[in-house]
């Protein structure tokens, strides 16, 4: 099992909705609805073997870098918006004038191959991005889709932040080329942590996955 070097999310890690989602995938994750929880204890290394064992993914060195369980709770859909509303809120994207990761495979400006998920803000708080299915859809593109419009929802305060933790079910797989919006929303923020929630819809309004994340601020450096 490894993380192939397109699915960036910061320099040189994996991304961290697409790494937890290949890891819920190889622990029996799928279509259905049954959520899974992954918890992530270090940046996922790209283009390296690592080794599902149990609950844990270790790297080669036995450095533990996530542990997954069935179950947990996904939380209940975000309410959706239009697509065109989604469009709309998509061109004030904040990522467009200064972004932490520019060339993340999910929302990364400079990434022409990635999934192009650019959310912005609506007026109640919540994020929201128009998506065109990639052709290459699975259900680690879904993990990926819920993770970067949850995590924008939280980055209004200036810092920059890492997931941590995602459980996640997805209903169904959309159909590539087809037109989907994806919602997050800021829950909670305490210290250095967020909580979000996130949901992809089809074009006719219908929930396809759901989200909730917790996300950690790095401490500053002294």
């Amino acid at each position: 099992m490894h993380i192939p070097a397109r699915f960036n999310g910061p320099p040189g890690s994996g991304n961290g909705g697409w790494s937890a989602g290949a890891f819920a995938v190889a622990a029996g994750a799928g279509t259905g609805g049954a959520p899974f929880q992954v918890t992530l204890r270090v940046p996922p290394p790209l283009d390296t073997e690592l080794t599902r064992s149990g609950g844990t993914v270790l790297a080669p060195d036995g450095t533990l870098v996530a542990e997954v369980e069935a179950g947990g709770d996904a939380g209940e859909p975000v309410p959706p918006v239009p697509v065109e509303r989604a469009r709309a809120a998509a061109t004030a994207f904040p990522g467009f004038t200064a972004h932490p990761f520019p060339t993340c495979y999910v929302c990364g400006p400079e990434r022409p191959d990635g999934l192009r998920l650019f959310p912005g803000g609506l007026p109640d708080g919540r994020t929201a991005a128009p998506w065109s299915v990639p052709a290459d859809v699975t259900v680690e593109t879904m993990w990926a889709a819920l993770d970067c419009p949850g995590g924008w929802s939280a980055l209004h305060d200036g810092r920059t932040y890492l997931l941590g933790r995602i459980t996640a079910a997805v209903d169904a797989v959309p159909p590539p080329g087809a037109s989907c919006v994806v919602v997050g929303r800021l829950d909670a923020m305490v210290g250095r942590k967020a909580t979000t929630s996130s949901t992809v819809y089809s074009a006719d309004g219908t929930p396809l996955a759901t989200a909730r994340g917790t996300w950690i601020a790095p401490a500053p450096l002294p």
